[in-house]
């Protein structure tokens, strides 16, 4: 038989998204994070390592209740150490806004212990109910997420996904990979309306991105209300509308 949870659980997230969304909505469960955990600003937790390479015995000895993790952020052999070690690790998948909303819910809800629905999801539901249909397309666009070598947002991804429901299609949203890396001069010639550049995980800046690209209007756009599923949610449409132009 396995051993009960405590009423209060002890969770651990590997995900800066959900490390949020868990501070924010049941204060004091988490008792470890990674180094890229930096919001709430002031999180008092142990830090356990990155998302890429996090501290397998450190996150262990905390004694967690529940890892939470995500099957694009952390890595596939450090779940499997964790579980080995005797650790509950929910992992979750999110490539789409209505994924998002699901698993935020599991991880809250059912990993977590909360009663219902925290306001600030129930808010975020409703900010992107409201968001007029677009014609699907309405603009193409390249949304590099890196350089040094470029790569660009592909196929079946979040960020794509709130992009599209914003009527802004990707330019490689039928790309093999999920995140390819593609020349510029590809780039360049992709027939794009426009370049979004978000400020994670590369910093593109209006110093550094947009002039790799003359002639094309450049959208600079907050990293996190492109790329974080959790509080961000409820503020993402706005923000990225009014970035996006």
């Amino acid at each position: 038989m396995e051993p009960a949870r405590r009423a209060r659980p002890r969770v651990v997230s590997l995900v800066p998204s959900l490390t949020e969304a868990i501070a924010v909505s049941a204060p004091g469960l988490l008792v470890g994070a990674t180094d890229w955990c930096v919001r709430p600003a002031g999180l008092d937790v142990t830090r356990i390592g990155g998302t890429k390479n996090p501290d397998v015995e450190a996150v262990l000895a905390l004694g967690p209740d529940l890892v939470v993790a995500n099957e694009e952020e952390n890595r596939a052999p450090d779940l499997a150490a964790l579980r080995a070690g005797g650790a509950d690790v929910l992992v979750t998948e999110v490539r789409t806004l209505d994924q998002a909303f699901t698993e935020l819910t599991r991880v809250l809800l059912d990993g977590c212990g909360l009663a219902a629905a925290p306001g600030w999801l129930d808010r975020a539901r409703a900010a992107w109910d409201a968001v007029p249909s677009s014609p699907h397309g309405a603009r193409r666009a390249i949304v590099p997420v890196w350089r040094r070598p470029w790569m660009v947002l592909g196929r079946d991804t979040f960020a794509g996904d709130l992009l599209a429901r914003l009527g802004v299609r990707n330019a490689y949203e039928h790309h093999t990979e999920r995140y390819p890396r593609v020349p510029l001069d590809a780039l360049r010639g992709a027939g794009a309306d426009l370049v979004v550049l978000p400020d994670e995980p590369y910093r593109f800046t209006a110093d550094d991105g947009p002039e790799a690209f003359p002639g094309l209007p450049a959208a600079l756009v907050d990293g996190r209300m492109l790329t974080w599923y959790g509080p961000s949610l409820t503020d993402a449409p706005a923000a990225l509308r009014a970035a996006l132009g």
